[in-house]
């Protein structure tokens, strides 16, 4: 019974080591030539690595996750690189191609140092931009708001003389008008009447009829006489 147990384990570790698949491909450049000489690495206990003379690799490797790397170097520099994870679940052949991009790491490198050399300076320069930026902007914004303002004062000023000059045609037709009907009503009286009549017949106030009786009689049209508490208008 012992020795069946033995056979069966022998067995079984059998199995298990063969459960093992190969995992092969190409790996190329961005022309999508393939590279040749690139370094791939997988991340197997132990791990591989397989330098692709011609541009391919070939892994041997059990059921598993693993961690697929490329690398192409130059002069001891990287200049490309690809990684893929890869997932074995059961035996057999798989192809990963590998497409290798330019390496940034020496540029990102030299990016964050000098952002740390120039970050406050930089900052304080942005800052100072927008504060007159700001200033010009509220500036501007000031000045145009006083020029609209200067704008309709001067085109509301404008109308309202323009209104005041008809307003004041209007009225010298008015008080001229009224001067002929006064004239005509003088002369319907026989040219002669009282400043009184004068006012009743024309419903107008007492010190407009007075002022177009002044100007009639400073132009010598008419001669006021004086009877009592009142005047006698005589026509010329």
């Amino acid at each position: 019974m012992v020795k069946k147990l033995l056979i069966l384990l022998i067995l079984l570790l059998f199995v298990n080591t063969a459960a093992a698949a190969t995992i092969h491909g190409s790996v190329y450049n961005l022309y999508l030539d393939k590279q040749s000489d690139a370094i791939v690495t997988i991340d197997t206990l132990p791990k591989q690595t397989f330098v692709s003379k011609n541009g391919t690799y070939s892994f041997e490797v059990p059921i598993g996750d693993y961690d697929l790397k490329a690398e192409y170097y130059k002069a001891n520099e990287l200049i490309s690189s690809a990684e893929e994870n890869v997932s074995i679940t059961n035996e057999g052949d798989f192809v990963v191609d590998l497409i290798l991009f330019p390496s940034f790491l020496e540029e990102e490198e030299y990016f964050n140092e000098t952002e740390l050399e120039i970050n406050g300076e930089l900052d304080e320069s942005i800052w100072d931009k927008l504060l007159f930026g700001g200033f010009v902007a509220l500036l501007i914004k000031a000045i145009i708001i006083l020029v609209s303002v200067i704008v309709i004062i001067f085109i509301a000023t404008k109308a309202l003389k323009k209104v005041k000059k008809i307003e004041d045609k209007i009225e010298l037709d008015d008080k001229k008008e009224l001067i002929e009907q006064v004239i005509d009503f003088i002369k319907a009286k026989g040219g002669r009447t009282t400043q009184k009549d004068i006012r009743k017949e024309f419903f107008s106030s007492e010190a407009k009829i007075s002022l177009i009786l002044t100007e009639l009689e400073h132009k010598k049209k008419i001669e006021k006489i004086k009877k009592g508490r009142g005047n006698v208008i005589i026509l010329k």
